[in-house]
């Protein structure tokens, strides 16, 4: 059965929260798909993956480049998995029917933006209906993520 976790940004905002994510789903030794809203979002993802820092690199690819099987982390719209992996993220709210096909999901939102809230209360209300082990992640007041299920 898949576990699904939430994590509510309140302290940083996503380009900061995704990067340091997606680096411990690649220091697990797993590969991710990460599952966007449309075609712009992908490319603004991509774009700051390759931006973020100066020291720091994650590895990742979209449909745009060549041999997405090799890609550590995959960014697309749509339900693939072409590297086979373990680890879906899921950004802008969606809920795709292809999550009972990975071991963990990560669902981000902003817990700052109360219609994000609202949507997350009704995903989490159907994976609970499905019976797929939930837990949820918040920020505390460091930004630093807490188990509170």
């Amino acid at each position: 059965m898949p576990e699904i976790s939430f994590y509510q940004l309140t302290k940083s905002e996503f380009r900061k929260a995704l990067p340091s994510l997606l680096e411990k789903v690649l220091e697990s030794g797993k590969h991710a798909v990460l599952l966007a809203a449309n075609e712009d979002r992908v490319k603004e993802i991509d774009n700051f993956l390759w931006t973020f820092s100066t020291n720091r690199f994650i590895p990742h690819g979209t449909r745009a480049d060549k041999y997405p099987e090799d890609q550590p982390v995959y960014i697309t719209t749509s339900e693939e998995n072409p590297n086979k992996s373990e680890i879906l993220v899921i950004v802008d709210g969606k809920q795709p029917e292809f999550i009972k096909d990975f071991s963990r999901t990560l669902d981000i939102f902003d817990g700052n933006d109360e219609n994000e809230v609202k949507a997350a209360r009704a995903r989490w209300k159907s994976y609970a209906d499905k019976k797929y082990t939930l837990t949820y992640w918040q920020q505390d007041d460091e930004g630093k993520w807490q188990k509170n299920i």
